[in-house]
């Protein structure tokens, strides 16, 4: 919880926007959830820098917030500090890399797609299959975003992150820990930039491969609707959207929260749904799957908040 008089040394130490007890439901592609106590916009990595020491010191929690494509905000809300890494973490630079590769440097906030849209005025191949992935370059790594049988621990060449104890430091891939979408990074590690590897390719057949996944994903996926994309991890040897419809339960709906009649593993807003209606539907989905299958869906979306 943050305290009425920390709130106003927050606003003296603090040079970026600050909103206090505002819904998250606009910062959040499923459009549900309660308020946020501060919601603090750093206007660069200095900010942030000094915003985390305070929120350290006082003893503040905190949540880094990017797209918000990943998440279910329960309905209470979140205490603490929600940290938006937006205006001030946007960038993207080029470099030569050994023999064949470039080297993209991206900072945190920027927007995947617009990644991808870079690679592709330069001619650098192997982003695509990350077309219509939603969502910001960092929040994609610290899930380790994947399709097509593609993941971005594949591309990720070293990161830059913001430690516990408020240094700066840059981890190679080496010493990066990515599994089935995640990646494990040491507690309280910001995201501030990612650099990723990539390779000369032929603009033209770039793009038609980034148009052949869009297509893919407008064709089989609910785009129209507030989502926060596959609700379930496929576990291994199955996937998640065949063992939902094979339970029966494609369509099925909980208040306004919907399994997608386009795709079983993906759960729908219908216009009022709630975070409650959402998250009943998840337990009910993973019920039923073990049930007749005897396979435990585990989630891929993140929950946070309070009931």
């Amino acid at each position: 919880m943050v305290e009425d008089y920390q709130k106003k040394q927050l606003r003296k130490i603090f040079r970026g926007n600050v909103l206090f007890n505002t819904s998250l439901k606009n910062f959040i592609s499923f459009r549900v959830g309660g308020p946020a106590e501060v919601i603090a916009f750093p206007q660069d990595q200095e900010d942030l820098i000094r915003l985390m020491h305070f929120l350290r010191e006082k003893k503040i929690s905190f949540l880094v917030l990017g797209e918000g494509t990943n998440l279910v905000v329960r309905d209470k809300g979140v205490k603490g500090v929600v940290i938006k890494l937006s205006s001030g973490f946007l960038g993207i630079e080029i470099a030569k890399g050994k023999e064949e590769e470039f080297y993209v440097r991206s900072k945190a906030g920027e927007r995947l797609w617009h990644l991808i849209e870079i690679a592709l005025q330069h001619c650098l191949t192997g982003l695509e299959f990350a077309s219509g992935i939603p969502g910001s370059v960092g929040g994609a790594v610290v899930m380790n975003a994947g399709a097509y049988g593609r993941e971005m621990k594949d591309i990720v060449h070293s990161l830059t992150i913001l430690a516990s104890d408020g240094l700066v430091r840059h981890v190679k891939k080496e010493a990066l820990r990515f599994s089935y979408r995640r990646l494990e990074l040491p507690a309280d590690a910001i995201v501030l930039t990612v650099e990723v590897a990539l390779r000369p390719g032929n603009k033209e057949t770039i793009a038609h491969d980034i148009k052949a996944i869009l297509a893919k994903r407008r064709k089989k996926q609910p785009l129209q609707v507030p989502s926060a994309g596959s609700v379930f991890k496929n576990p291994p040897g199955f996937y998640a959207a065949q063992l939902v419809e094979e339970s029966g339960l494609k369509g099925y709906q909980v208040g306004e929260a919907q399994i997608s009649e386009r795709h079983a593993n993906f759960i729908v807003n219908r216009g009022k749904a709630t975070a409650r209606d959402i998250l009943e539907l998840i337990a009910l989905v993973q019920e039923k799957v073990w049930q007749d299958k005897g396979i435990k869906l585990e989630p891929e979306i993140r929950v946070v908040g309070e009931g």
